[in-house]
C-alpha cells in the first residue's frame, strides 16, 4: 500500500532508539524525509547514520533538549516546516508517591508533555498555511491505567490525550489531524534495560520476569508479551499519512488489548 509519504517533512522527537526510532525508521521507509531529534550530537549522528543504510528517505538529525523552550526556538528556526509532527519524548522511572517530589512532577510535566504542547504551538501557524498536516502524541495505556508505581507518568500520559483531543477541536475541518497513539507494554530500550535488571536481581530468566508481569501487573493484556517498537510504530505511519484523513482527535490504541473496554 502506497501511504503517499513521499516528500513529506516528519520530525519525531525523542528518535534515537526504541519506539521513536521505529517510527522515525517507518517513515523513512516510506519515502518522508526525517528530522531525527536526541539529546546528544553522538546519540543523533548513530542513529541518522544507521537510518540511513536502510530506508530511502531523507534523514536529518538535530541534537538538543526539547523540554527546554530555547532549544524547541532553535529547531523551529533550523526547520520552519513540517508536515508531519510525532511527539514521542518521554520518560518514565517508577516511584513510591510518597517520594516523587515537586521538581520531579514538573520534570515529568516538561518532558512528556509541555515540549510537544510547545511544538505543536509552533508548528500548527504553517500547517494551518497549508491546509495540511499530522500532530501525533505518543501517550500510553498507562493514560487509563495508572500505575500505582508511576502515577506522575500516568498523569502525563492522560494530559497528552487531552492536549490532543483539544487541539483537534480546533483544526476541525481542515486538513490537519491530531491524534494520539496509546501504546501497551512495549519492549523499548527503557522497558529492555528494566526487565533485565529485574532478571538479574532476583536471579530469573528475562522470559520469566516477562511472564510474571504480564500475569501479575497486566492480566488484562491479551498480547500476553511486550510489543515491538515495530508493531507500534506500523500504526503511527498510517495515522501521520493522508489516507488517515477521517481519523482526527482520537486515542488510537496499540495496546495489546490491555485496556479492557469496548469502548
Amino acid at each position: 500500500m502506497d501511504l503517499k509519504l513521499a516528500k513529506k517533512i516528519a520530525l519525531v522527537t525523542g528518535s534515537t532508539a526504541g519506539i521513536g526510532n521505529a517510527i522515525a525508521t517507518s517513515l523513512a521507509r516510506e519515502g518522508a524525509a526525517v528530522i531525527v531529534s536526541g539529546r546528544t550530537s553522538a546519540a543523533v549522528d548513530s542513529a541518522v547514520a544507521a537510518m540511513k543504510a536502510y530506508t530511502k528517505g531523507d534523514v536529518i538529525g538535530f541534537a538538543g533538549d526539547l523540554s527546554v523552550a530555547s532549544v524547541a526556538e532553535a529547531l523551529v528556526r533550523q526547520h520552519p516546516v513540517v508536515d508531519i509532527l510525532v511527539n514521542n519524548l518521554g520518560i518514565f522511572e517508577v516511584r513510591p508517591f510518597e517520594e516523587i517530589s515537586d521538581a520531579d512532577w514538573q520534570r515529568f510535566f516538561d518532558v512528556n508533555v509541555l515540549s510537544g504542547a510547545r511544538l505543536s504551538r509552533l508548528y500548527l501557524p504553517s500547517m494551518r498555511k497549508r491546509n495540511w498536516g499530522r500532530i501525533i502524541f505518543i501517550s500510553s495505556e498507562s493514560a487509563y491505567h495508572i500505575p500505582a508505581e508511576m502515577i506522575h507518568y500516568g498523569m502525563t500520559k492522560a494530559a497528552q490525550i487531552a492536549v490532543a483531543r483539544g487541539l483537534a477541536e480546533t483544526t476541525a475541518g481542515t486538513g490537519i489531524t491530531v491524534n494520539s497513539v496509546l501504546p501497551g507494554p512495549t519492549r523499548s530500550r527503557g522497558v529492555g534495560d528494566f526487565v533485565a535488571a529485574m532478571a538479574a536481581k532476583s536471579g530469573r530468566s528475562v522470559q520469566t520476569v516477562e511472564s510474571e508481569f504480564f500475569k501479575s501487573a497486566r492480566p488484562t493484556s491479551l498480547l500476553q508479551r511486550f510489543a515491538t517498537p515495530e508493531e507500534v510504530a506500523a500504526m503511527v505511519t498510517y495515522v501521520a499519512s493522508p489516507l488517515s484523513s477521517a481519523t482526527n482527535g482520537a486515542a488510537l490504541r496499540v495496546d495489546g488489548g490491555t485496556i479492557k473496554s469496548a469502548f
